[in-house]
């Protein structure tokens, strides 16, 4: 016998998607400031010291007048964790994020910037809807949503590539330093550098941006690819790229990655890099 359904009304869901585009947009989390500060005290270079001081006044700025901390505030990207014992009323699901997101942006003076047509007319939306959602069906009679604003600078250097089993590991190090190492500045480092790897084409990209919520204060919980992920790090902080390509020590402040299973033949890996500003809220109804 089915047990009863939790009731969550549209509503709910459109003031608390709302209320988390412009947080997020506005605060910088606290695991990304403890980085740069520890990147700032290890900096050798005067000039990648002087950008590092200034992204952390941005930040504090930012928060103390309620402003954005970057102009562009990016595509919003939620990930939902829906509860399969949730049954939402009062309207539609998706069209709820999107009221949502719509808000949000009016009402917290975020630019918007999704075109309706990608090629031909690329009309502004007027209200950077739709948003890119993400719903993975989980147990239990909640909802748990992360809105994660993405801006085009860093989103315009991630890749993805096909890999051959045979290349392994190492191949997989090299191209993520690779990647890196062909951005430059490009994406406004210090860069968090999200990686998925396997499953296929899309669920690896998927992967690398859902890499991107672990806090930067936590570990990978497998040893081996801890390990990568350091060795990577290194890898990267040694390019000299620095604070937005001015040289010095602070490329990446750091590497994440995220696995699945996949197919005997493939090897599918994405990196999805993050500028300094990795910006993301999230709230359980």
């Amino acid at each position: 016998m089915l047990g009863a359904l939790r009731i969550v009304d549209a509503v709910e869901i459109v003031s608390t998607v709302k209320r988390l585009c412009i947080d997020a947009n506005i605060y910088l989390g606290a695991d990304v400031i403890e980085k740069i500060e520890e990147s700032l005290k290890a900096e050798d270079s005067p000039v990648a010291k002087e950008i590092l001081e200034q992204i952390l006044m941005n930040a504090r700025l930012a928060a103390e007048e309620q402003m954005p901390m970057c102009q562009d505030t990016g595509v919003a990207v939620v990930f939902v964790e829906l509860g399969q014992e949730v049954h939402v009323t009062g309207g539609d699901f998706v069209q709820a994020i999107n009221e949502g997101v719509r808000q949000g942006y009016r009402d917290g003076y975020l630019r918007k910037s999704i075109v309706d047509d990608p090629v031909f007319d690329r009309r502004n939306t007027e209200d950077n809807t739709p948003a890119i959602i993400h719903t993975e069906i989980t147990p239990g009679d909640a909802v748990k949503i992360t809105v994660t604003p993405k801006g085009a600078g860093s989103e315009n250097m991630s890749e993805v590539k096909m890999m051959k089993p045979a290349d392994g590991v190492e191949g997989i190090k090299d191209f993520i330093v690779d990647c890196v190492r062909r951005s430059g500045g490009s994406p406004c480092p210090p860069i968090i550098v999200g990686v998925g790897v396997g499953g296929n084409f899309e669920s690896c990209t998927y992967l690398s941006k859902k890499a991107l919520l672990r806090p930067l204060n936590e570990s990978n919980p497998d040893p081996r690819w801890r390990a990568v992920e350091s060795e990577v790090l290194d890898r990267i902080n040694s390019l000299g790229i620095g604070p937005m390509g001015l040289g010095g020590r602070t490329t990446a402040l750091a590497v994440q990655v995220l696995t699945m299973p996949c197919h005997i033949a493939s090897m599918p890996v994405a990196v999805n890099l993050q500028c300094h500003a990795q910006r993301h809220r999230t709230a359980t109804i």
